[in-house]
């Protein structure tokens, strides 16, 4: 059952209330710079993982967050961690699906790859986003309703368009992800909610280095800079100018 931990501090004055934001995977790489980023510029944060001990981490170094442990891959999970979202932050603008799964690691062949590594790659990178999506509907749609927008962000990959091998259970998963993605766009524009699809491109992260260990990290690209770039998209997607949640988001580096 999904578990809440939280660091209460001082909120941004830049905004009441915040943009709330919840992100999957939350405790390393992408998701982990994201945190960080987007609590920087006054938003909001819930945010998800397996693990207790980096979880109770990120939340004590980052007051303002909230860490919940829960499994994007276990259906039991999925509910659990919704409704912590919700109760913690109060509603939900902004849902960013960043978990992800490679499957078999290291990398294989598909004909090596046993069904159970498939399963998890497609429950952790496909099936639990859409599960999280449909539990947090709801949310998302009445904060669309209340004019301060409603975003899903989820993170493909260029493995979901173009045939790498031995990346073929990340690449199918990814390339569900996408897809599904474009649907749900077009299913819930009436409603005023944005669904993006966004490829962060090889960054220098622990799944990155699972993937590939004898890749070269110089160069590739750092987390914090996607994430910034990644926020940068979320703000640039809500409704208007004039709504508190974008100005949350504005970057305080880049006033001129």
């Amino acid at each position: 059952m999904a578990e809440a931990y939280s660091r209460q501090g001082r909120e941004s004055p830049t905004v009441e209330p915040a943009l709330r934001v919840a992100i999957t995977g939350g405790t390393a790489g992408l998701g982990l710079a994201l945190v960080r980023e987007l609590r920087r510029r006054g938003a909001a944060i819930a945010f998800v993982a397996r693990g207790r001990e980096r979880l109770e981490l990120v939340a004590s170094e980052n007051p303002g967050t909230h860490g919940i442990i829960g499994d994007m891959a276990r259906k039991e999970d999925i509910h659990p961690i919704a409704l912590q979202i919700t109760g913690r932050l109060g509603g939900l603008d902004v849902l960013v699906n960043n978990a992800s799964s490679l499957g078999p690691a290291p990398l294989a062949l598909l004909v090596d790859t046993e069904c159970e590594q498939l399963e998890l790659a497609l429950a952790t990178n496909l099936v639990g986003p859409f599960r999280l999506t449909r539990a947090l509907l709801g949310a998302l749609s009445a904060s669309a309703r209340q004019g301060r927008g409603a975003i899903i962000l989820n993170l493909t990959s260029d493995a979901a368009i173009n045939p790498y091998p031995q990346w073929g259970a990340y690449g199918a998963s990814k390339a569900g992800l996408l897809h599904l993605s474009r649907i749900w766009d077009a299913e819930l524009a009436g409603e005023g909610v944005r669904v993006l699809a966004l490829d962060p491109g090889d960054m220098d992260t622990e799944l990155h280095a699972i993937a590939l260990p004898d890749s070269d990290r110089t160069s590739l690209k750092r987390p914090e800079t996607t994430a910034r770039e990644l926020a940068d998209a979320i703000a640039a997607t809500l409704p208007n100018s004039d709504l508190r949640g974008i100005r949350s988001l504005q970057d305080p580096g880049s006033e001129r």
